[in-house]
């Protein structure tokens, strides 16, 4: 009888307007509720222009022959063979290793770079995560047998910020070299903040040492991203949007206040994935008009590449014919 009697008994009355269930996996949840916005990392602040140069091309002039092999999921290799009139020609030779030590299923370390040409010009660059939150970088040129540059980075990646020193040149005997810190916070989902300070010693600099801090800022949504930086020397601003899955568009705006210059540049990157033609332009304000057309030559492993730059100021056009092979 007691169990008739409780299924039979009238529900409960609905509990009053503004009163609060105890949190639990039984406790029905507010409906409307706006969920919290997740702050991720925004990375280190020498990158936040990166999205927006990947959209502009990278121009070259005479032919060049490019191959690249990898030897095991490790390693790799790269000739390349340059014949320019602007540039030094001439054979470039360049090697990759990766690492085992996974952190993530598109990152590995250690990563060492570096190529090398026939006058024994060097360029070697070594990435390696230390430590979850430390990633140390350093790179090194040698030009004419001579060690020209020797840089080193420490990044230290929180869970919404990102600290980083830089190094470079340093040589204690004479008193020289530089150092750069740089901080960005995010203050939202969509918004960072974050400042330079860069310190530079030496002989050759007038009052025999100078300092410059500058302040930067990016907003970044779904399809736009808007980035710049402010400091003593001058401005730097950076516009980039995805107007669809086959176009994005690039703004940028470098002005320095020393030399009186300003340049405001225009580029665009169209991707035409059926056809497998990935297609960059720019355009800018000192009447300079550039291009790169590449197009996979489907079933080889070729890829061609067509670069053109014209200054119409200058009167100078430039013609670049390249083959990827790898």
């Amino acid at each position: 009888m007691g169990n008739v009697h409780a299924y039979s008994a009238t529900p409960p009355p609905p509990p009053p307007p503004g009163m609060s269930f105890p949190k639990g996996k039984d406790c029905p949840s507010p409906v409307g509720t706006v969920p919290e916005e997740v702050i991720e990392n925004p990375g280190p602040l020498e990158e936040i222009h990166t999205r927006c140069k990947n959209v502009f091309p990278t121009c070259f002039e005479g032919a060049r022959v490019m191959l690249t092999r990898g030897l095991s999921n490790h390693f790799q290799i790269s000739h390349t063979i340059n014949m320019s009139s602007v540039t030094p020609s001439g054979y470039r030779f360049g090697a990759t290793y990766v690492g085992t030590k996974q952190i993530s299923p598109s990152e590995a370390y250690p990563i060492l770079l570096g190529d090398v040409d026939p006058s024994g010009n060097l360029n070697a660059t070594i990435i390696h995560q230390l430590h979850p939150k430390i990633q140390a970088k350093f790179g090194a040129q040698v030009q004419n047998s001579k060690f020209q540059v020797g840089q080193l980075t420490l990044n230290y990646k929180g869970s919404d910020y990102t600290a980083s020193c830089t190094v470079a040149n340093p040589d204690v005997l004479n008193g020289s070299g530089v150092v750069v810190l740089h901080y960005l916070q995010a203050v939202t989902a969509r918004l960072a903040l974050g400042s330079e300070l860069a310190y530079q010693k030496g002989s050759g600099i007038p009052g025999g040492e100078v300092a410059l801090l500058s302040a930067a800022a990016k907003y970044t949504t779904e399809n736009v991203q808007v980035s710049g930086t402010v400091g003593v020397s001058g401005i730097h601003l950076c516009y980039y949007q995805r107007a669809s899955k086959q176009l994005q568009i690039g703004v940028e705006l470098e002005a320095n206040h020393r030399m009186q210059e300003a340049v405001a540049s225009i580029g665009y990157q169209v991707d035409l994935t059926k056809s497998e033609v990935v297609f960059k332009g720019h355009v800018d304000s000192n009447w300079s008009v550039g291009a790169v057309l590449e197009k996979k030559l489907s079933p080889l492993p070729f890829t061609l590449a067509i670069s053109g730059l014209m200054n119409h100021n200058k009167n100078q056009f430039r013609l670049g014919v390249g083959i990827l092979i790898g």
